[in-house]
């Protein structure tokens, strides 16, 4: 499959004992540095927090859902908007999800057939379906710069046989997503899926590797598993993928997890944490969680991190932020969603440094010691 318009993945560093690794993925909106972080805008936005203040923070690229715009506004009025780019006003890259992780998180309103995924709307009960071409025209017309396959998301512990099902029903509706891709400034990304059965996860990828995509992504993880089972996923699916392409690990969010899945040859995450932590009143700090309800923090004059630069630790105590919360004030959410967001794009600023200096090792150790593994 020939690389879209704008779009290549160069590596430039390696870390010597781990797969950890630096590179550059370039899009028509820009280039982003991996290993690389994306707050979740589901529904075209990053809860409370506007384009200037993520790019304030260091924030490279969003990603959107494709259910849900397909629901409100839809994609045409998305599309007579002039695209996400310009309806959201950020300039820098997206990335689409595809709708499959709403097969699993809105079990109990869809039914799944090879076809595709009929949902019952969660907003007015109105029925949408979803297959793999229609995932695609929606996207299209979203005009994210990378765009994600439709996929079956199976539940943790699900049976075998229906496992097994989900992972070949998934590389099959790839290769009709690929079929349907008309746009050719966008990458399409395969997603790999099989639980925690390495079996069914190395043939998961086998068959999207087959299909020579511009990126592979793997999905159906934080869903259950141990964080050694995860682990343990990573450590079998990842050296399946092609080295020349990005990888891209959905949905986990614990910075240990992140730094376990960059050591394995991760490059790309997403996750919801960031800002539904912060609009619940806890920050992530380089010394670990800060639950600002707790009483201890009412007369604290210390910001939430020292060593972090985001406006919220340069111009607020962690008094003043416990009252906005105590008083229910919308300023509390979003000063900590954007400390959140820094954390993250910080994070990642600091693995890609200490891959390229070669001290990746050290740095592994001392910070999932300092933030407990």
């Amino acid at each position: 499959m020939p690389a879209p318009n704008g779009f290549r993945f160069t590596v430039s560093g390696q870390a010597s004992a781990s797969r950890a690794r630096v590179g550059r993925l370039h899009t028509p909106h820009g280039a982003v540095d991996t290993p690389a972080f994306m707050p979740v805008g589901t529904q075209a936005t990053v809860k409370g927090l506007t384009p200037d203040q993520l790019l304030r923070v260091g924030t490279p690229i969003i990603l959107a859902n494709t259910y849900h715009l397909a629901l409100r506004p839809g994609s045409a009025t998305v599309r007579a908007l002039g695209g996400l780019h310009r309806m959201m006003g950020w300039e820098r890259p997206l990335l689409t999800d595809s709708g499959g992780f709403q097969l699993f998180s809105l079990a109990e309103r869809t039914r799944i057939t090879e076809s595709g995924a009929t949902f019952r709307s969660h907003i007015d009960g109105s029925t949408l379906l979803l297959t793999p071409e229609r995932a695609i025209e929606v996207q299209e017309d979203l005009g994210a710069d990378i765009i994600m396959c439709l996929d079956e998301c199976p539940p943790y512990g699900v049976g075998p046989e229906d496992l097994a099902r989900a992972v070949d029903r998934s590389t099959r509706w790839a290769e009709r997503c690929r079929a349907a891709q008309r746009r050719g400034d966008q990458a399409l990304f395969g997603i790999v899926q099989g639980g925690v059965d390495a079996a069914l996860r190395a043939r998961s990828a086998a068959g999207l590797v087959a299909l020579d995509l511009p990126g592979y992504a793997v999905g159906g993880l934080s869903l259950g598993e141990s964080h050694a089972q995860m682990h343990a996923v990573l450590e079998g699916v990842v050296p399946r993928l092609p080295e020349d392409r990005p990888r891209y690990c959905m949905g986990i969010g614990r910075p240990q997890d992140i730094i376990e899945a960059v050591a394995r040859g991760v490059d790309m995450f997403d996750c919801v944490l960031p800002t539904r932590n912060g609009r619940n009143a806890t920050a992530f700090t380089s010394r670990g969680p800060v639950r600002l309800r707790r009483a201890e923090h009412e007369r604290s004059l210390e910001p939430l991190d020292p060593d972090c630069s985001c406006p919220t630790c340069q111009r607020f105590s962690r008094g003043y932020l416990r009252h906005l919360f105590q008083a229910d004030e919308m300023l509390g959410p979003i000063l900590v969603s954007l400390h959140n967001v820094r954390f993250y794009n910080q994070l990642m600023e600091e693995l890609r440094s200490v891959i390229a200096a070669g001290a990746f090792a050290s740095y592994r150790a001392e910070t999932l010691a300092r933030l407990g593994a």
